[in-house]
C-alpha cells in the first residue's frame, strides 16, 4: 500500500535585482527582476522546500546555501532537477505538485500554461498534476505595494514504503 507524504513550501523575494523575472521556470518579464543568489524564482523555491519537506530531506538552504557560489545565478529549474532526482531516490514519486504566486502586478495567466509544461516535465508528472495559480494581496504590505512577490507550494509525494 502506497503512504502519501505532504510538504509545505514558502518563499519570497524583493524586486530590484536585474531582468529577466523567472517564475515557475520561464519568463515572465524582461523588464523587471529579483534579488537572489540564483535566478530567484519564487515559485520554484517554494515547490522545492515542498518536495523536500513532504520526503523530509532537509530544506532549499540545506542543498544550496545563499553562501556559496556555486548557486550565484543558477537556474532554479537546475535546481529543481536536483531536488526531483534526491526526493526518487529516497524512494518517493511526485502525486501532483499546487503553487500559488502572490504578486500585484505580475500577471501569471498569460504565463500559467507554461510553467505547468516545464514543471511537470521536470518532475516526470502529467501536466495534470502540476496546478499553478495567482493572487494579490489587494495593495496590502510590501506585496501589495510592489515591492516584492511571493509563492506557497504544496506537494503529494508516494512512497512504497
Amino acid at each position: 500500500m502506497d503512504s502519501v507524504r505532504v510538504g509545505h513550501g514558502y518563499d519570497v523575494h524583493r524586486f530590484g535585482g536585474d531582468p529577466p523575472l523567472m517564475l515557475g521556470g520561464v519568463v515572465v518579464s524582461d523588464q523587471r527582476g529579483v534579488l537572489g543568489t540564483s535566478d530567484a524564482d519564487v515559485a520554484l523555491h517554494a515547490l522545492i522546500d515542498a518536495l523536500l519537506g513532504a520526503a523530509a530531506i532537509g530544506d532549499i538552504g540545506d542543498l544550496f546555501p545563499s553562501i556559496d557560489a556555486t548557486w550565484e545565478g543558477a537556474a532554479s529549474l537546475d535546481m529543481l532537477r536536483l531536488v526531483s532526482d534526491r526526493v526518487s531516490t529516497a524512494g518517493y514519486r511526485v502525486g501532483n505538485v499546487d503553487i500559488t504566486i502572490i504578486c500585484e502586478e505580475v500577471r501569471i495567466a498569460p504565463h500559467r500554461d507554461a510553467m505547468r509544461a516545464v514543471i511537470s516535465e521536470v518532475l516526470s508528472v502529467g501536466v495534470g498534476a502540476v496546478s499553478v495559480k495567482a493572487t494579490t494581496t489587494d495593495g496590502l504590505g510590501f506585496i501589495g505595494l510592489d515591492e516584492g512577490l511571493a509563492a506557497h507550494a504544496l506537494a503529494v509525494l508516494y512512497s512504497d514504503v
